[in-house]
């Protein structure tokens, strides 16, 4: 008793499921011969017993056709009257064939069978073939003196071993019947056992589990839920068999292990919180740092403005009033001077533009990129003009966000790719749009000289230049604005390195929230904005007014123009950077 108390879990189902199992495989197997012997004995019923009673009688009625048909044929001596005997006789030897086919089994029966065939050929012998013989060669009087003579008594013992043979068919089909019912009944008797076995196996099973695994679950929870509650310092005590006691050991050991490390976690918290306040205090000076530092770049290039405006226009009157008066390098330091005045003013318009991005907010609201890219195409009109451009998008959608960001985005790379273009090839940008799961993807692609792998992410740094200046104008601070503006709203922006055919940069703008439920609309076609006609250029440019007229603010914010007094090309718009003409596109 001592040892199976100390039987796991596991050997105690197994143990209860082995002898269950067994139990249930010799029913099973008792089960299997008694129906076996049911299917046999019902068999024999229906194919064997049943056939040989129905034969049977049509053999008593084969016979009765055949004493029949010799009367008749002895009384009229016609050969029509012979039909029942011939047809009887046809109908016997059948009769027998059968049964003889089905009593393989049964000597008795089969024996009163032959003793019926053997006394019926007698009585054809001895009887019905000489009537036969009299009728055709003596006449019907001598039939009928031979048929009375005779006939009785042989064809009375003829129909007794009839009925005996139906008798003994009976017995048998009795016996089968009655040995059916006994199996059927020991087979539901078996039945009945197995179903005592399993409710037997289950309340066992029911009441082991409770008594070893219920209950022991239950106290150890109870216990459990103790330390839980705060009670660290509550043992538990292991219960049950070994697994549950291990259980129980494991559990106590945790505890203790979460008790010692409290200690440790209160003294720790006294020291965290004491971090965290100097962390806050740190953040707010951070804070408070970043504040001051976007003040000081906004009120700086404001500062700034006056004194390089002045600058600026000094050394302009100075190249105009002065201009071939002097040696050939006086002219070259002035245009030094006023070029270096005007780059230094177009450095400080776009820093300031870069800092307004988040700063000063209008607040998002759904605009249509649709009219964005048309606004676009506007500002662009003069460059597209001026190098044959031609800039197309697909159906764009809605999205949240400040319009004139957005505008300002997208005037970047359109001006962009249209300044770093082929020489020998009329630039193409194509603006599309496609959903990917809850965000847009925007797409810019140009024909132009496209952008190495190795520079995809240097072309998003402020002000960072690969080229000399005087290869293209510009800041190198556009993209950047085009990053900062990307990541205002949300989204993240990227080169495209796996594009040969010009520069394709990618960027995503999250879908609104009641949309993200609606399915991405199919890719429509393209709408074209290209370069006017000479007609409308010519009309475009008979509405301006002189230099003065011929300033434009660039998407950097940057004043430029004649006025300014550099020489620069017409498709690159003021704040934009340059690239060198190996193929490697920088910032605008």
């Amino acid at each position: 008793m001592t040892g199976s108390a100390n039987w796991t879990l596991r050997r105690r189902v197994t143990t209860l499921c082995v002898v269950v199992g067994a139990l249930l495989a010799l029913l099973a197997a008792s089960a299997a011969v008694v129906a076996a012997n049911n299917r046999q004995h019902l068999d024999t019923l229906l194919t064997k017993t049943g056939p040989l009673r129905t034969n049977a009688e049509a053999l008593l009625s084969a016979l009765v056709d055949q004493q029949t048909g010799v009367r008749g044929y002895a009384v009229t001596g016609r050969e029509a009257d012979l039909a029942p005997y011939r047809s009887g006789l046809e109908q016997e030897t059948k009769l027998i064939a059968a049964m003889d086919a089905l009593v393989g089994d049964q000597p008795e029966i089969r024996q009163d069978l032959h003793t019926v065939r053997d006394h019926a050929r007698q009585w054809r012998e001895a009887v019905a073939e000489p009537a036969i013989e009299a009728v055709r060669t003596e006449g019907t009087a001598l039939a009928q003196t031979l048929l009375a003579t005779r006939a009785g008594d042989r064809f009375d013992n003829l129909r007794r071993e009839v009925a005996a043979l139906q008798e003994s068919i009976l017995k048998l089909r009795n016996d089968v019947a009655d040995q059916a019912r006994r199996t059927g009944n020991a087979l539901v008797l078996l039945l009945i056992l197995a179903a005592v076995v399993v409710v037997v196996a289950g309340t066992a099973l029911v009441t082991s589990l409770n008594r070893l695994v219920i209950g022991p679950l239950t106290t150890l929870a109870g216990q459990v839920r103790e330390v839980a509650s705060g009670d660290y310092q509550r043992g538990i005590e292991p219960d049950g068999p070994p697994e549950l006691a291990q259980l129980a050991e494991d559990v106590d050991a945790m505890r203790r292990r979460i008790a010692a490390d409290l200690a440790e976690v209160r003294q720790a918290r006294e020291r965290i919180e004491w971090v965290n306040s100097q962390l806050e205090t740190q953040a707010a000076e951070l804070v408070r740092s970043n504040r001051d530092l976007e003040q000081f770049a906004y009120v700086a290039s404001h500062d700034l403005q006056e004194p390089l405006r002045k600058v600026a226009s000094f050394c302009q009157l100075l190249q105009r009033r002065y201009a071939g008066q002097l040696d050939e390098r006086a002219d070259q330091y002035i245009a030094f001077a006023v070029d270096g005045a005007q780059r230094m003013q177009r450095l400080i318009n776009d820093l300031l533009a870069f800092s307004r991005i988040g700063r000063l907010t209008s607040g998002f609201t759904e605009v249509d990129l649709n009219q964005v890219m048309t606004e676009v195409a506007a500002q662009t009109e003069n460059s597209r003009r001026y190098v044959g451009g031609e800039l197309t998008w697909s159906e764009l959608p809605v999205i949240r966000g400040e319009e004139t960001l957005l505008t300002n985005l997208l005037t970047n790379l359109v001006s962009n790719s249209l300044k770093f273009r082929r020489p020998d090839l009329p630039p193409k940008v194509h603006v599309s749009a496609r959903r990917v799961g809850d965000e847009w993807e925007i797409s810019c692609q140009d024909n132009g000289i496209g952008i190495e792998p190795e520079f995809a992410d240097k072309i998003f740094v402020i002000f960072q230049r690969l080229h000399a200046k005087d290869a293209y104008p510009g800041t190198g601070i556009g993209l950047a604005i085009v990053k900062k503006i990307v990541e205002y709203h949300g989204g993240r922006v990227w080169v495209d390195v796996e594009s040969r055919d010009g520069a394709l940069i990618r960027f995503t703008l999250p879908v609104p929230p009641e949309l993200r439920e609606v399915s991405a609309p199919a890719e429509p076609t393209a709408i074209e904005a290209a370069a006017p006609d000479s007609d409308a250029a010519d009309a475009a440019e008979a509405t301006e007014t002189g230099p003065s007229a011929a300033t434009a603010t660039g998407p950097a914010g940057a004043e430029t123009g004649p006025s300014a007094g550099s020489r620069r090309d017409p498709a690159l718009p003021a704040g934009e950077s340059a690239r060198p003409a190996d193929e490697m596109k920088e910032t605008v």
